[in-house]
């Protein structure tokens, strides 16, 4: 018998299937894309989705010898379903991205007040979150909310299409902004001011609850056979915190790819100004008693893309005659010691603790003697610095950031993750699994189907150290102080956009 993770993100979705011991057996990924009716509208087909997670899960049983015996689901969060009773969408998912819902955001917050929002939800206003999108429906789609019978989250969509009954778990329920993260229950006062019908929510479930099986049909179209359970997972980031091993206060996931995204972890909701004026929400784990937060930039390896497609010719064909990754290239070449110049990675916007969107990007220092690998150097500095700024606001704001696992794309690069250690002055591990996210639900999976005694017996069985970096004590103090110039750069920058 093995479990299936299913990984839903906004561009694709991956299925992975692992037995007891965390062997990945098979494993099947299908891209799609978002759709843009019109500037500002950023939506996505949750059929196309639908019909994505029926290939990849196809693909990966067909490669099996044995049985699955469970299936859990993560997904990005915010993007609602609308369903009717026989469990057809009703239309595409704005994306949080969505530029929709800033009317509707207004009128909440001047309804309820930001304080009052922040003591439910964790959250201060935002219109990225579902129950902004949702209220825009209401008033320019009434016709569709007519109909709705359920608004799903996207992972709950695919369990519930799957054979599941309605059923959201409480991380994904609190990027709704309608959810109660201390009562862990839809908040009647947020609905009530909406206008919203509790009853089209489905009902909120701890991470790891058994929410149906299979549905006969389904699995018969599938290739499946035997019972299997459907599991609720939640979002993709606590999904991943928990297949990364980020499982108690002090611990944190650092996924290292396009973007970049840290997820401590931490014992209770800080329901105050210190974290809401830096744009970091209290959101529950998977694991009970805990919550997370999410702290991410815009760019992180897209600045480091940006530079090999624009100036990295001579790097690109280096690494094509030795066989290795250009950017690997680049990180390893770049200039030893302090980089002479600073770059503000800003290329795509600035995200917490800002939220600028019109941010901009700069590299300050220049000058007649800089160099390719000064400026690849900056690069890594820059990115490196923007997550120190979100660690510092963190820890003001009483999130203790003690070690990072480290996954993702860049985990890979031991020269990054030593200078990333050294800077920060922290412990960063990289692990044996390269699918944190499926690895995540599997194990919620496994122990809600007594695969597993408890969800710390599976990360002690599958979650395994592979390398530690350690901080050299001499360069963090020498980029301490250049921390404080680079502080300096964004309030700079701002004022001469």
């Amino acid at each position: 018998m093995c479990l299936l993770g299913l990984d839903i993100g906004t561009s694709g979705c991956k299925a992975t299937a692992i037995d007891s011991d965390g062997n990945v057996l098979a494993s099947a990924y299908q891209d799609y894309a978002l759709v843009s009716p019109q500037p500002g509208w950023q939506e996505i087909d949750p059929e196309l989705i639908w019909q994505s997670v029926k290939t990849v899960i196809s693909k990966t049983a067909n490669n099996l010898d044995e049985e699955i015996q469970a299936i859990g689901a993560s997904s990005f969060g915010e993007a609602v379903v609308a369903v009717d009773r026989s469990g057809r969408s009703l239309g595409n998912s704005m994306m949080y991205i969505d530029q929709r819902g800033l009317e509707e955001a207004d009128y909440l917050c001047s309804q309820l007040g930001n304080d009052k929002v922040l003591s439910i939800t964790g959250t201060y206003v935002q219109p990225m979150y579902s129950i902004c999108k949702i209220l825009w429906m209401k008033r320019h789609r009434p016709q569709i909310d007519q109909q709705t019978w359920k608004y799903l989250l996207i992972a709950d969509f695919i369990l519930f299409k799957l054979g599941a009954s309605p059923a959201t778990d409480y991380s994904l329920a609190a990027r709704t902004m309608a959810f109660d993260i201390v009562k862990k229950d839809w908040s009647s006062e947020i609905l009530d001011c909406a206008g919203i019908d509790r009853n089209k929510f489905a009902d909120p479930v701890q991470s790891g609850t058994i929410i149906g099986s299979v549905s006969p049909v389904i699995a018969v179209e599938l290739g499946l056979s035997g019972q299997i359970r459907l599991v609720a997972g939640g979002h993709d980031q606590p999904c991943a915190a928990l297949g990364a091993g980020a499982v108690k206060p002090g611990q944190a996931v650092d996924g290292l790819g396009t973007t970049e995204c840290i997820t401590p972890v931490f014992s209770k909701p800080i329901l105050d100004s210190g974290m809401a004026d830096n744009f970091f929400a209290s959101v529950p784990h998977v694991l009970p008693g805990l919550y997370v937060t999410y702290a991410f930039t815009f760019t992180s390896g897209s600045v480091l893309k940006w530079y090999r497609n624009n100036w990295g010719q001579a790097y690109q064909e280096r690494a094509k005659a030795l066989g290795v990754n250009a950017l690997d290239l680049m990180i390893d070449d770049a200039a030893p010691g302090l980089s002479p110049v600073m770059v503000l990675p800003h290329f795509a916007g600035a995200a917490t603790p800002y939220m600028d969107n019109d941010a901009k990007g700069a590299i300050v220092g220049l000058t007649i003697d800089t160099r390719p690998d000064d400026i690849i150097k900056g690069i890594l500095e820059g990115i490196t610095f923007e997550i120190m700024i979100n660690v510092e606001r963190l820890e003001r704001a009483g999130v203790t950031v003690n070690e990072l696992m480290a996954v993702g794309g860049l985990s890979r690069s031991p020269a990054l993750l030593q200078l990333k250690s050294s800077m920060m002055g922290k412990r960063i591990h990289t692990l044996n699994v390269s699918e944190a996210g499926t690895l995540g639900v599997a194990i919620l999976a496994g122990t809600a189907c007594g695969v597993f005694s408890s969800t710390d017996e599976a990360v002690r069985r599958l979650v395994k150290t592979k390398d530690t970096f350690t901080p050299d004590p001499d360069l963090h103090e020498s980029y301490l102080e250049r921390f404080e110039t680079y502080k300096k750069l964004y309030p700079a920058i701002r004022q001469v956009r």
